[in-house]
């Protein structure tokens, strides 16, 4: 069975197999992660993925998981941010304007 050399910042070099090690790719590689159950400290263990450790690990055999960024969280945002007053704003009219009511009552024949 392959093991794999990582290190965790609490408890140093661990040695883990193959399905200990959970790797994410992510369509913009600087996103990309692997991850693991320290065995020694049970904390979560994170850390960044380049072009070179993703090889690595996928040809140790560890399955990759592959995670594509949706095309909204690209886009250039313009404008002002929302404030928590426009969110109020929008729920005090929401409020007032029942829309589903308004569609659930008889239409009138004209």
């Amino acid at each position: 069975m392959t093991t794999i050399k990582a290190t965790c910042p609490a408890c140093g070099e661990v040695e883990l197999t193959v399905d200990e090690i959970r790797l994410v790719v992510c369509s913009l590689p600087n996103l990309s992660y692997y991850a693991f159950d320290c065995t020694s400290c049970i904390h979560e263990v994170r850390k960044p993925a380049d072009k070179n450790i993703v090889s690595l690990l996928i040809s140790g055999g560890v399955t990759a998981t592959r995670w594509r960024i949706p095309a909204e969280a690209l886009e250039e945002k313009i404008g002002p941010s929302i404030t928590y007053d426009d969110l109020l704003d929008f729920a005090l009219r929401l409020s007032r304007i029942d829309h589903v009511a308004a569609f659930a009552r008889p239409r009138q024949a004209v």
